[in-house]
């Protein structure tokens, strides 16, 4: 009886200690499990991390195909196991941002969103990335939930000889569970079709595109610095001051913008042949510009560009009048981003002759600019 007692409390002791090392193992398991995960056969799979380059407290809630995965915190993620076809997701509580793409058969998907601004009222952007940057951003992230209920069954059989009872000798194994994952509940209605109504969903107003304003100043220099103006020798003070411009354009998702600019700068020049000697050039160039910004990162927007235009040159002093003529300029320079507000620095070399031919004079030059940018 002695005997029959300890061997039981041997075997109760062998169970605990099985159960504990199990229960501890599974959060590790689940988590690498999520981040290993393919899409079960017929099936498309996606996972949805974030990945803020200017990390926000804020959550996130994320939709997909109408049902609610979870809220996402800056280095988490989710997956979602969908059926082929029009798939939508939208990010976000009272500003929104969404996505529609297309999902096909046995293929995985990975969107990345990024906080970019924002308190209680977080703006977002959404776009689809590569495996290659999502599986890298995921081995950085932690799992918190989805519907992998069906992403388990296809790397993973949901581990029978844990369920059911082995004959009499082994009892270790025979009561040890396999806890499903969190969110196991939502994996039928992730996988269900999107409906009908969602492809009418509006997206987010200025997602795709923005207005921006840009105030800037800075130095110029005139390449030109002795040159004959109204018939007349004439030697100019080539740095300029009052170095001014503004600009408003368009930019698309895509990274295109055009716009209109306003730029001046002034320059001293003195002709000693002249009764007074003393005059003084104000140039305007009315420029439409097009650029290209690069996304280096959510904040940070590397650009180049090129605009046409008049200049017109404006004298005072010695000599009075205006004169114009064509302008042309190549731009290159950088933006911080921080919604909506920018910090803007750009590189401009303006080309310019104004008056008539046989007499122009060179009003062009370069410098640099620093300003802020203002989008809407």
């Amino acid at each position: 009886m002695i005997q029959l007692r300890a061997c039981r409390s041997m075997r109760a002791a062998l169970l605990l200690t099985a159960l504990c090392g199990s229960l501890s193992a599974l959060p590790a398991h689940a988590q690498e499990d999520a981040r290993r995960a393919t899409p079960p056969p017929g099936k498309a799979l996606v996972f949805v991390f974030r990945n803020d380059g200017v990390p926000l407290a804020a959550r996130v809630p994320v939709v997909v195909n109408t049902e609610l995965l979870g809220e996402l915190a800056n280095g988490t993620f989710v997956t979602a196991t969908v059926s082929p076809g029009n798939t939508y997701l939208r990010i976000g509580d009272r500003v929104l941002s969404t996505l529609y793409f297309v999902a096909a058969a046995n293929q995985s998907y990975f969107v990345r969103i990024d906080a970019t601004y924002g308190l209680s009222l977080v703006r977002t952007d959404v776009q689809l990335v590569n495996e290659t940057e999502g599986r890298r951003s995921l081995e950085q992230s932690r799992y918190v939930g989805g519907a992998p209920s069906a992403v388990a069954a296809a790397p993973r059989p949901p581990q029978p000889s844990a369920a059911p009872a082995p004959p009499p000798p082994p009892p270790i194994v025979a009561p040890v569970p396999s806890p499903p994952p969190p969110s196991v509940a939502l994996a039928p209605a992730a996988a269900q079709p999107a409906p009908e109504p969602m492809v009418s969903a509006p997206t987010e107003p200025g997602r795709e595109s923005a207005f921006a304003l840009i105030v800037s100043a800075g130095t110029f220099k005139l390449a030109n610095g002795n040159q004959a103006v109204a018939g007349l020798p004439s030697t100019y003070d080539t740095t300029s001051k009052s170095v001014f411009g503004i600009e408003a354009e368009w930019r698309s998702g895509a990274g295109f913008s055009v716009g209109g600019e306003i730029f001046s700068y002034k320059n001293d020049l003195v002709s000693p042949t002249a009764a007074n000697p003393n005059a003084q050039q104000e140039v305007l160039a009315f420029m439409v510009n097009g650029k290209y910004y690069f996304r280096a990162a959510s904040w940070f927007y590397p650009f180049v560009g090129a605009g046409i235009g008049i200049a017109q040159a404006t004298y005072s002093g010695g000599f009075t009048g205006s004169t114009t003529g064509l302008a042309y300029q190549g731009l290159a320079g950088m933006e911080f981003r921080f919604k909506p507000v920018g910090v803007y620095v750009q590189y401009k070399n303006l080309s310019a002759k104004t008056g008539d031919t046989g007499s122009e004079v060179k009003v062009g030059g370069s410098g640099f600019l620093a300003g802020i940018s203002i989008s809407f």
